[in-house]
C-alpha cells in the first residue's frame, strides 16, 4: 500500500537523492516532503521538488534559524548578504526569499516554523515569534499548508495561531504534545505528524495522543535522519523506514497497517494539495 513520508530533510543523509527514492518506494513510501531549514535548504527543496514528480517541497527558516539571521549567523547567505542586513531587517529579507519560494507551484508547504524553546533561551524568542508569524502570514498568502515545529512551546505556538488565525491547513509536524493537546488539535482541524520517535519506550505519552487523534488528521514522517524508529535507534533515518512507524501507528490504532497507510496517503495528499 503506497505511503508518503510527508517530512523528511535529504540533503541531511547519506547517498543520493535517487538511491533514496528507489530504497523508499521498494517499500512502499512513494512520495516524500522535502523541507527546508533555512535559506539554503529552501532553496535546494524547491530545487529538487521541481526535478523529481515525488518530491514537493515546504520551505522556511527553521525555529531556531531566526535567531542567527537576527544576529549575523544565518545560514545560507553570503557574506555581502550578512554586510547588508542586520537585525530584523536581515530576518525580513530571508523571509522575502522564502515568500518568494513559497509562491512556487513544486512548493507545497510553508515549514517548519514554530517556536523552540529547547534549544533557543529567552534572548531567541522575539525573533522566533516574529518569524512564525511572519511564516503563518505567507502561508496565508499562497495558500500552502503550514508545518509547524514546536518544541516545549505548546501553549504559546497554539496562542500565536489563534491571534494570527491559522491557515486553511496546519500541520503539527513530528508531534510531541500530549492527549489533551491532540484533542485541542482535532477540534481546530490541525494535522498531527507522528515520527519514529512514537516507536520509543519511553514515548507513552505519544500513543496517547495518537489514541485519540482523529484518522483523518493523521501524517506519518521520518524527519530523517534524525529520530530512526526502532528497533534501528542510533541509527541514521531515512524514508524507507516509513513502514516501521506506520506499523507501530496502526497498533495503537487497532487498525490494520494498509488500512492506516491508505489513510495517511489521502491526508498527505490533501495536505500538501498533489
Amino acid at each position: 500500500m503506497p505511503v508518503a513520508d510527508s517530512h523528511t530533510h535529504l540533503d541531511m543523509q547519506s547517498g543520493t537523492v535517487d538511491e533514496a527514492l528507489a530504497k523508499a518506494a521498494s517499500v512502499g513510501v512513494t512520495t516524500v516532503v522535502q523541507v527546508g531549514c533555512d535559506l539554503a535548504g529552501s532553496r535546494w527543496a524547491a530545487e529538487t521538488a521541481e526535478q523529481y514528480e515525488n518530491v514537493h517541497a515546504a520551505v522556511a527558516l527553521h525555529p531556531n534559524e531566526a535567531p542567527r539571521v537576527v544576529h549575523g549567523d544565518p545560514d545560507g547567505w553570503s557574506r555581502q548578504d550578512a554586510r547588508q542586513a542586520g537585525g530584523m531587517a536581515a530576518l525580513d529579507a530571508a523571509l522575502e526569499q522564502i515568500a518568494a519560494l513559497a509562491a512556487l507551484p513544486q512548493v507545497r508547504g510553508v515549514g517548519e516554523t514554530g517556536l523552540d524553546y529547547f534549544r533557543t533561551g529567552e534572548e531567541g524568542v522575539e525573533a522566533q515569534t516574529y518569524s512564525f508569524r511572519r511564516h503563518i502570514e505567507i502561508a496565508k498568502r499562497y495558500d500552502k499548508a503550514l508545518v509547524i515545529h514546536d518544541r516545549d512551546a505548546h501553549d504559546d505556538v497554539l496562542r500565536v495561531l489563534a491571534e494570527e488565525g491559522a491557515p486553511r491547513t496546519v500541520v503539527f509536524h513530528c508531534y510531541s504534545g500530549d492527549a489533551a493537546m491532540a484533542k485541542v488539535c482535532a477540534d481546530a482541524g490541525y494535522h498531527m505528524s507522528f515520527a519514529g520517535n512514537v516507536t520509543f519506550k519511553n514515548a507513552q505519552p505519544l500513543r496517547d495522543a495518537l489514541a485519540v487523534a482523529p484518522a483523518e488528521l493523521l501524517l506519518v514522517e521520518t524527519d530523517a535522519p534524525f529520530l530512526t524508529p526502532a528497533p534501528y535507534r542510533g541509527r541514521p533515518n531515512a524514508p524507507y523506514l516509513i513502514p516501521l512507524t506506520l506499523r507501530a501507528m496502526a497498533q495503537v490504532k487497532g487498525v490494520d497497517e494498509d488500512t492506516l497507510a491508505a489513510a495517511v496517503a489521502a491526508n498527505t495528499a490533501r495536505v500538501f494539495g498533489y
